[in-house]
């Protein structure tokens, strides 16, 4: 039986994070070295489990010990510290973190060269599949309007979301275009008949929606909806895991969720 992955979670006090730490506590294929979070997190030095000091929140890297894996669920400089660490130790690395401007592209690809780093805006298997979808679908009706519409609660601070903006990428690139030629952000007044071939984006924030994710294809007389709902924050958890686990070895380079499942469905 193969040693368990050692893993460091990044955002530790996140909604996300909380579910990961949940999932890592009762799953023999990996130990938790290291929960990470914010240098203004209310929670550091505290136990990261109800009762057992052995494990504290923390915000050093340097304190987090010899790691196989982070799974990064941060934010913009949570990432760029998460990226610095597994650079100078040769450690992989899951992220999620969305709401990254343009300008971090260029360190994502830099170190994708050094160290296996995964990212995805959504680890749901549901969501991926929704991709596969929507991309052969937006291929088959290329003369169709498309709108992509995404809910979230209401302290999600990022509009769209990364998963609305993956999902555009995937129609844009099947129709041979990008979301800088195509997307539409915003209607409001007076806007005029909607131009061919653009994509439309449409965001919803309240309560605790954890997250959704609509595209309507529609033509004349007929419409095709493509939706994914999320009713249990763990199911993206379970997914980055699953990530980690399958990434933990393996050699620099640039991942993402779908060469996982593809690898797998060739078992």
């Amino acid at each position: 039986m193969s040693d368990p992955v050692r893993i460091a979670i990044n955002g530790a006090t996140g909604r996300m994070g909380q579910a990961l730490l949940g999932l890592v506590k009762g799953d023999p294929r990996f130990v938790l070295v290291a929960a990470i979070t914010g240098p203004e997190s209310r929670q550091l030095g505290q136990p990261v489990y109800a009762g057992d000091g052995s494990r504290c929140f923390t915000h050093e890297w340097p304190a987090a010990g010899a790691l196989d894996v982070v799974i990064d669920f941060s934010g913009p400089a949570g990432l760029a510290e998460a990226l610095t660490h597994c650079e100078s130790h040769g450690v992989a690395l899951v992220t999620g973190t969305t709401g990254l401007d343009a300008t971090f592209e260029p360190r994502l690809v830099a170190s994708a060269q050094r160290v296996a780093l995964l990212r995805s805006a959504n680890f749901s298997l549901g969501v991926a599949v929704l991709t596969r979808l929507l991309r052969e679908a937006a291929a088959a009706l290329p003369e169709w309007d498309l709108d992509i519409i995404e809910a979230h609660h209401n302290r999600k601070e990022d509009a769209p979301s990364g998963t609305a903006l993956a999902l555009g990428e995937a129609a844009a690139a099947a129709r041979d275009t990008t979301l800088r030629e195509s997307a539409v952000y915003a209607r409001e007044g007076r806007t005029g008949p909607r131009q061919t071939g653009t994509i439309g984006f449409a965001v919803v924030r309240g309560g605790d929606i954890v997250g959704e994710h609509v595209a309507l294809l529609m033509g004349q007389g007929e419409r095709v909806e493509l939706a994914h709902r999320a009713s249990d924050r763990s199911i993206f958890a379970r997914g980055a895991l699953e990530a980690a686990h399958w990434l933990s070895g393996r050699a620099a380079g640039a991942y993402d969720l779908d060469a996982m499942l593809a690898e797998r469905a060739t078992r």
